[in-house]
């Protein structure tokens, strides 16, 4: 996966489309991510005690790999990202502006 903990994101498709967010968790076996105060929905909570109410709770839910892309910081654009070797160290670049990530 091109994406990882703590980029800045870009979602293309959805109901938060056009959207910038902090990734905040990779969940690579279901190839999802969690975005931070992004494609929120709301969960309604029981009250754990007597005597207390129960309430709305708006909860980040994974959103798919391919409705998001990578943001990049040199060029400020949604961009593809690539791999290349430099001196053994396998490192991610923008396809734009070839900048390193």
């Amino acid at each position: 996966m091109k994406i990882k903990k703590g980029d800045t994101i870009k979602i293309i498709t959805g109901k938060d489309k056009g959207k910038t967010g902090k990734v905040l968790k990779v969940l690579l076996k279901k190839n999802k991510i969690l975005i931070e105060g992004l494609n929120l929905y709301k969960k309604h909570v029981r009250p754990k005690r007597q005597g207390e109410k129960g309430e709305i709770v708006l909860v980040p839910r994974p959103m798919d790999v391919s409705n998001i892309m990578l943001v990049c910081s040199s060029c400020n654009r949604a961009v593809r990202v690539g791999h290349r070797f430099e001196a053994e160290i396998k490192v991610r670049y923008c396809k734009k502006c070839k900048a390193k990530i």
